[in-house]
């Protein structure tokens, strides 16, 4: 990642936790160097996927600092630092800035429903105004399934003519290609990441830059593959790629699918500590995880 622009495939990563259920930084080190190693551009911890609404700010700075003191570049991370209440967005963005990051992934303040546009742009105003940093490189993250707060196209528009390339792109999990498109014929060197892996090729082939997915904590070398047969011009190759990969998210969204992918790593290793959520999020079922693996066989899927 760098400039203005993030590119590729960027994991959004799981957050293993300890017996107590504070974040185990030994697995997440590890998990995090597995996935550099099998064809992710970057990693976005501290995501939906790694439960980031479910810690505390000051646990999430300790994530950010443990990953680069374990050596974890920090030019490869792109934390969310989305919150409720802008100055905590404010001080985790900060500190992400000041261990060297390269860009932050930041949702709406999510507890108010129906907010207006003006709203929105103001949270999002507010605390670029308030890191108050020449470094920051704010991408948003469009969530409205999870969120309930629209980025509509508007307050895209007033952030960049306002903040120009501190809004450096966007996290677009709406699975709406025709806005993803939009976004990347209006704002040139605007970032434009999908947040499902369904639309990895599509946005490749619209001019976006790539994707943040969950589904690439298990299925990273399958979405290198995408990118880089579509980066040689291999289309047809691309096209194959792609409708594997759709087809393990498929699997992964058949079940709750950060339980699912936990016990997939929990198996593969022998570890069942990876197994462990954190309140409200619980294991998969005995039910859930038959479904889960079975799936994963049928279509012949093992981790790279």
């Amino acid at each position: 990642m760098t400039g203005l622009a993030a590119r590729g495939i960027f994991a959004a990563v799981l957050t293993p936790l300890d017996a107590d259920l504070s974040p185990d930084m030994g697995r997440m080190v590890a998990h995090c160097r597995w996935l550099l190693a099998h064809g992710c551009d970057g990693l976005a911890i501290l995501g939906t996927t790694g439960e980031a609404n479910s810690f505390s700010v000051d646990e999430r700075i300790a994530i950010l600092e443990g990953a680069v003191a374990a050596g974890i570049p920090p030019e490869k991370l792109l934390p969310g630092t989305g919150a409720c209440a802008f100055p905590d967005a404010v001080r985790l963005s900060r500190r992400a800035l000041d261990l060297g990051m390269a860009g932050v992934l930041t949702l709406p303040p999510f507890y108010y429903k129906n907010v207006s546009e003006d709203g929105v742009f103001a949270a999002y105003a507010e605390t670029i105004r308030r890191v108050d940093d020449p470094r920051l490189r704010m991408f948003v993250y469009h969530f409205p399934a999870m969120s309930a707060v629209p980025v509509g196209f508007d307050v895209i528009a007033r952030l960049r003519a306002e903040f120009g390339e501190q809004v450096a792109g966007i996290k677009d999990s709406s699975g709406d290609i025709a806005f993803m498109t939009r976004l990347v014929e209006a704002f040139p060197g605007f970032s434009v990441l999908s947040g499902s892996d369904h639309e990895l090729l599509p946005v490749l082939k619209a001019g976006g830059a790539g994707a943040i997915t969950a589904a690439a904590n298990i299925a990273c070398a399958l979405a290198a593959e995408v990118r880089d047969r579509f980066l040689a011009g291999d289309l047809e190759g691309a096209e194959a790629a792609q409708a594997n990969l759709s087809a393990v998210r498929r699997v992964v969204s058949s079940v709750p699918a950060i339980a699912a992918m936990k016990a997939l790593f929990a198996r593969a290793g022998g570890d069942p500590g990876w197994e462990r959520m954190r309140p409200p999020l619980v294991p998969l079922s005995a039910a859930q995880r038959r479904t889960f693996f079975e799936g994963l066989d049928e279509i012949g899927f093992e981790l790279p």
